[in-house]
Protein backbone atom coordinates (compact mmCIF):
# COMPACT_ATOMS: atom_id res chain seq x y z
CA UNK A 1 0.00 0.00 0.00
CA UNK A 2 2.85 2.36 0.92
CA UNK A 3 4.69 1.39 -2.23
CA UNK A 4 1.70 2.21 -4.45
CA UNK A 5 1.20 5.50 -2.63
CA UNK A 6 4.77 6.61 -3.30
CA UNK A 7 4.45 5.65 -6.93
CA UNK A 8 1.18 7.53 -7.36
CA UNK A 9 2.59 10.71 -5.81
CA UNK A 10 5.50 10.77 -8.38
CA UNK A 11 8.24 10.96 -5.78
CA UNK A 12 11.59 9.35 -6.69
CA UNK A 13 13.32 7.20 -4.16
CA UNK A 14 16.24 8.91 -2.42
CA UNK A 15 19.64 7.91 -3.87
CA UNK A 16 21.93 5.80 -1.79
CA UNK A 17 24.71 7.61 0.05
CA UNK A 18 27.89 7.06 -2.01
CA UNK A 19 30.14 8.54 0.68
CA UNK A 20 32.07 11.85 0.71
CA UNK A 21 32.91 13.31 -2.71
CA UNK A 22 36.59 13.54 -3.67
CA UNK A 23 37.79 17.00 -4.47
CA UNK A 24 39.70 17.24 -7.81
CA UNK A 25 43.42 17.60 -7.34
CA UNK A 26 44.64 21.12 -7.94
CA UNK A 27 47.02 21.34 -10.86
CA UNK A 28 50.22 23.00 -9.88
CA UNK A 29 51.06 25.64 -12.42
CA UNK A 30 54.62 26.93 -12.62
CA UNK A 31 54.78 30.68 -12.64
CA UNK A 32 56.74 32.10 -15.62
CA UNK A 33 58.43 34.53 -13.23
CA UNK A 34 60.28 31.64 -11.60
CA UNK A 35 61.95 30.70 -14.89
CA UNK A 36 62.73 34.35 -15.58
CA UNK A 37 64.37 34.75 -12.16
CA UNK A 38 66.49 31.64 -12.68
CA UNK A 39 67.56 32.83 -16.12
CA UNK A 40 68.52 36.25 -14.74
CA UNK A 41 70.55 34.68 -11.92
CA UNK A 42 72.38 32.44 -14.39
CA UNK A 43 73.05 35.42 -16.68
CA UNK A 44 74.42 37.47 -13.79
CA UNK A 45 76.80 34.69 -12.76
CA UNK A 46 77.95 34.15 -16.35
CA UNK A 47 78.60 37.87 -16.66
CA UNK A 48 80.61 37.91 -13.43
CA UNK A 49 82.72 34.96 -14.58
CA UNK A 50 83.27 36.48 -18.04
CA UNK A 51 84.24 39.89 -16.63
CA UNK A 52 86.61 38.26 -14.15
CA UNK A 53 88.26 36.19 -16.87
CA UNK A 54 88.63 39.19 -19.19
CA UNK A 55 90.08 41.30 -16.37
CA UNK A 56 92.57 38.55 -15.56
CA UNK A 57 93.63 38.22 -19.19
CA UNK A 58 93.81 41.98 -19.81
CA UNK A 59 95.93 42.49 -16.68
CA UNK A 60 98.70 40.34 -18.16
CA UNK A 61 98.89 42.01 -21.59
CA UNK A 62 102.35 43.09 -22.80
CA UNK A 63 103.17 46.69 -23.64
CA UNK A 64 102.75 47.54 -27.32
CA UNK A 65 105.81 49.83 -27.10
CA UNK A 66 107.94 46.69 -27.37
CA UNK A 67 107.09 46.59 -31.08
CA UNK A 68 109.77 49.19 -31.71
CA UNK A 69 112.35 47.34 -29.61
CA UNK A 70 114.75 44.57 -30.61
CA UNK A 71 113.08 41.58 -32.26
CA UNK A 72 115.58 38.80 -31.55
CA UNK A 73 119.25 37.97 -31.66
CA UNK A 74 120.81 38.45 -35.12
CA UNK A 75 122.26 35.59 -37.10
CA UNK A 76 125.83 34.43 -36.48
CA UNK A 77 127.98 34.48 -39.62
CA UNK A 78 131.21 32.51 -40.03
CA UNK A 79 133.80 34.14 -42.27
CA UNK A 80 136.86 32.69 -43.95
CA UNK A 81 140.33 34.20 -43.55
CA UNK A 82 139.82 36.23 -46.71
CA UNK A 83 136.53 37.64 -45.39
CA UNK A 84 134.25 35.50 -47.52
CA UNK A 85 131.11 34.07 -45.92
CA UNK A 86 131.29 30.42 -44.93
CA UNK A 87 128.02 29.86 -43.09
CA UNK A 88 125.29 31.66 -41.21
CA UNK A 89 123.23 30.48 -38.24
CA UNK A 90 120.16 31.90 -36.58
CA UNK A 91 117.48 34.34 -37.64
CA UNK A 92 118.03 36.61 -40.61
CA UNK A 93 116.47 40.05 -40.44
CA UNK A 94 116.48 42.30 -43.46
CA UNK A 95 116.34 46.05 -43.65
CA UNK A 96 113.28 47.67 -42.08
CA UNK A 97 111.21 48.79 -45.08
CA UNK A 98 107.88 50.61 -44.83
CA UNK A 99 104.96 49.78 -47.11
CA UNK A 100 105.59 53.08 -48.91
CA UNK A 101 109.23 52.15 -49.56
CA UNK A 102 108.81 48.53 -50.65
CA UNK A 103 107.37 47.43 -53.96
CA UNK A 104 103.60 48.14 -53.82
CA UNK A 105 103.05 44.65 -55.24
CA UNK A 106 104.14 43.11 -51.92
CA UNK A 107 101.54 44.64 -49.56
CA UNK A 108 98.87 44.24 -52.24
CA UNK A 109 99.60 40.52 -52.60
CA UNK A 110 99.75 39.95 -48.84
CA UNK A 111 96.45 41.74 -48.17
CA UNK A 112 94.76 39.87 -51.05
CA UNK A 113 95.84 36.48 -49.69
CA UNK A 114 95.81 37.00 -45.92
CA UNK A 115 93.19 39.62 -45.09
CA UNK A 116 91.09 41.07 -47.92
CA UNK A 117 89.10 43.28 -45.51
CA UNK A 118 92.21 44.57 -43.72
CA UNK A 119 91.45 48.24 -44.41
CA UNK A 120 87.80 47.85 -43.36
CA UNK A 121 87.76 45.99 -40.02
CA UNK A 122 88.87 47.18 -36.60
CA UNK A 123 91.15 44.29 -35.72
CA UNK A 124 88.71 41.39 -35.95
CA UNK A 125 86.92 40.45 -39.17
CA UNK A 126 83.60 38.86 -38.19
CA UNK A 127 82.74 38.12 -41.83
CA UNK A 128 86.12 36.46 -42.31
CA UNK A 129 85.64 34.32 -39.20
CA UNK A 130 82.20 33.15 -40.35
CA UNK A 131 83.56 32.43 -43.82
CA UNK A 132 86.43 30.39 -42.38
CA UNK A 133 84.03 28.40 -40.16
CA UNK A 134 81.79 27.62 -43.13
CA UNK A 135 84.69 26.52 -45.33
CA UNK A 136 86.12 24.33 -42.57
CA UNK A 137 82.72 22.69 -42.04
CA UNK A 138 82.15 22.04 -45.75
CA UNK A 139 85.70 20.74 -46.16
CA UNK A 140 85.39 18.46 -43.13
CA UNK A 141 88.75 19.61 -41.80
CA UNK A 142 90.59 22.69 -40.57
CA UNK A 143 91.27 24.42 -43.85
CA UNK A 144 91.76 28.06 -42.89
CA UNK A 145 91.72 30.37 -39.91
CA UNK A 146 89.94 33.66 -39.43
CA UNK A 147 92.80 35.70 -37.95
CA UNK A 148 93.37 39.15 -39.40
CA UNK A 149 96.77 40.63 -40.17
CA UNK A 150 96.45 42.67 -36.96
CA UNK A 151 95.78 39.52 -34.93
CA UNK A 152 98.74 37.78 -36.58
CA UNK A 153 100.98 40.72 -35.71
CA UNK A 154 99.80 40.57 -32.09
CA UNK A 155 100.57 36.86 -32.02
CA UNK A 156 104.05 36.96 -33.55
CA UNK A 157 105.12 40.11 -31.69
CA UNK A 158 103.83 39.43 -28.18
CA UNK A 159 102.48 35.92 -27.64
CA UNK A 160 103.66 32.32 -27.60
CA UNK A 161 102.53 29.77 -30.22
CA UNK A 162 100.52 27.93 -27.54
CA UNK A 163 96.82 27.52 -28.39
CA UNK A 164 94.42 28.25 -25.56
CA UNK A 165 91.33 30.33 -24.83
CA UNK A 166 93.38 32.73 -22.73
CA UNK A 167 95.91 33.30 -25.53
CA UNK A 168 93.14 33.84 -28.10
CA UNK A 169 91.46 36.45 -25.90
CA UNK A 170 94.80 38.18 -25.36
CA UNK A 171 95.34 38.16 -29.12
CA UNK A 172 92.01 39.93 -29.67
CA UNK A 173 92.71 42.52 -26.96
CA UNK A 174 96.14 43.24 -28.42
CA UNK A 175 94.69 43.50 -31.93
CA UNK A 176 92.15 46.08 -30.77
CA UNK A 177 94.91 48.00 -28.98
CA UNK A 178 97.12 47.97 -32.08
CA UNK A 179 94.24 49.30 -34.18
CA UNK A 180 93.84 52.20 -31.74
CA UNK A 181 97.53 53.06 -31.50
CA UNK A 182 98.74 52.54 -35.08
CA UNK A 183 97.51 53.33 -38.57
CA UNK A 184 96.72 50.54 -41.02
CA UNK A 185 99.92 51.17 -42.98
CA UNK A 186 101.97 51.09 -39.77
CA UNK A 187 100.39 47.77 -38.75
CA UNK A 188 101.06 46.30 -42.19
CA UNK A 189 104.64 47.60 -42.11
CA UNK A 190 105.31 46.02 -38.71
CA UNK A 191 103.77 42.74 -39.83
CA UNK A 192 105.74 42.55 -43.10
CA UNK A 193 109.01 43.26 -41.28
CA UNK A 194 108.44 40.60 -38.59
CA UNK A 195 106.64 37.69 -40.21
CA UNK A 196 108.57 34.45 -40.75
CA UNK A 197 109.00 33.44 -44.39
CA UNK A 198 111.12 30.30 -44.15
CA UNK A 199 114.85 29.51 -44.35
CA UNK A 200 115.49 31.53 -41.18
CA UNK A 201 114.23 34.72 -42.85
CA UNK A 202 112.11 37.18 -40.87
CA UNK A 203 110.50 40.00 -42.81
CA UNK A 204 109.93 40.47 -46.52
CA UNK A 205 113.28 42.18 -47.12
CA UNK A 206 115.27 39.29 -45.64
CA UNK A 207 113.17 36.79 -47.61
CA UNK A 208 113.51 38.73 -50.87
CA UNK A 209 117.29 38.79 -50.48
CA UNK A 210 117.41 35.11 -49.48
CA UNK A 211 115.26 33.78 -52.33
CA UNK A 212 115.70 36.34 -55.12
CA UNK A 213 118.88 38.22 -54.27
CA UNK A 214 117.14 41.60 -54.23
CA UNK A 215 115.59 44.09 -51.84
CA UNK A 216 111.90 44.19 -51.01
CA UNK A 217 111.91 47.47 -52.91
CA UNK A 218 112.59 45.71 -56.19
CA UNK A 219 110.47 42.52 -56.25
CA UNK A 220 108.19 41.93 -59.23
CA UNK A 221 104.69 40.52 -59.50
CA UNK A 222 105.65 36.83 -59.52
CA UNK A 223 108.12 37.27 -56.65
CA UNK A 224 105.56 39.20 -54.59
CA UNK A 225 102.99 36.44 -55.13
CA UNK A 226 105.51 33.77 -54.07
CA UNK A 227 106.46 35.65 -50.90
CA UNK A 228 102.80 36.22 -50.02
CA UNK A 229 102.13 32.51 -50.55
CA UNK A 230 104.89 31.62 -48.08
CA UNK A 231 102.92 33.18 -45.23
CA UNK A 232 100.74 30.07 -45.01
CA UNK A 233 103.58 27.60 -45.65
CA UNK A 234 107.02 29.12 -44.89
CA UNK A 235 108.83 25.85 -45.66
CA UNK A 236 107.51 25.68 -49.23
CA UNK A 237 110.71 27.11 -50.78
Amino acid sequence: MAKSKAASSGEKPAPKDAGPKKKPAKQRRNSPWREIRLALIALIWLTIVAVGFIAYVAHDLPDSDSLTGPKSAPAVTLLAADGSKLASFGAHWGEFVTVREMSPLLPQAVVAIEDRRFYEHGGMDVIGVLRAIWRNITAGRLREGGSTITQQLAKIAFLTPAKSLERKVQELFLAFRLEREFSKDEILTLYLNRVYLGAGSYGVDAAAKRYFGKSARDVGLTEAALLAGLLKAPSRL
